[in-house]
């Protein structure tokens, strides 16, 4: 084998290696993203787990024969409550980004939202 043959395959074989570890790079933050959004459906999952059991043992109980039924104006003051409670947990309630997650930081949408929805 030539010298000159020999080292053109060397850096061949370096240029590949360069190209491998930039894709492994990509593929790691694919995987750390890919991840994080897991964790971020599980959460949202458990938190509508909970609602859903939570609104099933309201619903067993209003349908108990000694329970009046609601008037309908706190039928919407709850409904208002509950998007509130969402907000505060986290979740976007306004039309624009209904049920995703704010990720920590205060949507304007939604604020305004629910300012109109308290007076």
């Amino acid at each position: 084998m030539k010298e000159g043959n020999f080292l053109d395959r060397i850096m061949e074989f370096e240029q590949q290696l360069e190209s491998m570890q930039k894709q492994f790079r990509d593929l790691m933050g694919f995987v750390a993203q890919m991840t994080e959004e897991n964790h971020s459906l599980q959460l949202e999952n458990h938190h509508l787990r909970e609602r859903l059991e939570e609104m099933d043992g309201q619903a067993r109980t209003s349908h108990s024969p000694k329970r009046k039924k609601k008037p309908q104006a706190a039928d919407v003051g709850e409904g208002v409550d509950n998007l509130a409670r969402l907000y505060n947990e986290g979740f976007h309630v306004c039309n624009v980004h209904y049920g995703s997650s704010r990720k920590g930081e205060d949507c304007l949408f939604c604020l305004s939202f629910l300012n109109k929805q308290h007076v």
